[in-house]
């Protein structure tokens, strides 16, 4: 039952739809209605600028990250479970009619306690994929480019590990692709205006190096 319990909880923490109660209490906007239509914190700072769009990327991180202490806590052995839970509450929110975000700030906040709780490293499974992603964004400019290679890239790594040595259990990289699968399948509007070549470009890092 504890771990039922931890789950539960992930699932109902992660259904906090941040900046959709940032946006309606401090704003008074629904952000679902504006911009892109999405509740997740890329959306939040295009809506109600950029300093509100890091905090709730922040925010939502913590969801994840939070939701799997609380597992470690009550039910060792089930922060992975409690961590997906938590991102398919972000994304499909009973306190927000199950339309939420995509999953990928608090996909990051998985990272973080996957590699606290479980691989008890750093590298493959929290730096690299933060620096996979702003590599990525600094050559693409389109933040959802970059989150799906980065998610990818970091759960073709563990699985190589996890092949290879005996350091890593499978079960860690079969969880980080499961989640790069529903992460893209979250993003397929934005893989569609991808290959259309009409996807939005951040401004804030100045011109691609492709742009003249």
């Amino acid at each position: 039952m504890t771990i039922v319990s931890a789950i539960l909880f992930s699932y109902l923490f992660g259904s906090i739809p941040w900046g959709l109660v940032i946006g309606k209490v401090f704003f008074h906007k629904d952000i679902r209605k504006e911009g892109s239509g999405n509740a997740g914190g890329t959306n939040a700072g295009r809506v109600l600028g950029k300093p509100i769009g890091v905090i709730v990327i922040l925010l939502d991180a913590l969801k994840g990250f939070i939701s799997m202490c609380v597992a470690h806590w009550i039910a060792p052995g089930s922060e992975i479970y409690a961590g997906l839970a938590c991102c398919i509450g972000h994304c499909f929110p009973c306190f927000a009619g199950f339309k939420g975000g995509k999953a990928v700030a608090t996909t990051y906040g998985f990272f973080l306690g996957i590699s606290l709780f479980v691989t008890h490293t750093w590298f493959v499974t929290f730096i690299l994929p933060i620096l996979a992603f702003f590599i990525l964004l600094f050559f693409s400019r389109m933040v959802s480019f970059s989150s799906m290679c980065a998610i990818w890239l970091t759960g073709l790594a563990a699985l190589i590990i996890a092949l290879t040595h005996t350091t890593m259990d499978i079960i860690v990289p079969i969880s980080i692709l499961l989640l790069a699968a529903f992460v893209t399948y979250r993003h397929k509007a934005n893989i569609e205006r991808i290959c259309k070549g009409t996807e939005s470009h951040i401004k804030w890092m100045g011109k691609a190096p492709w742009e003249k």
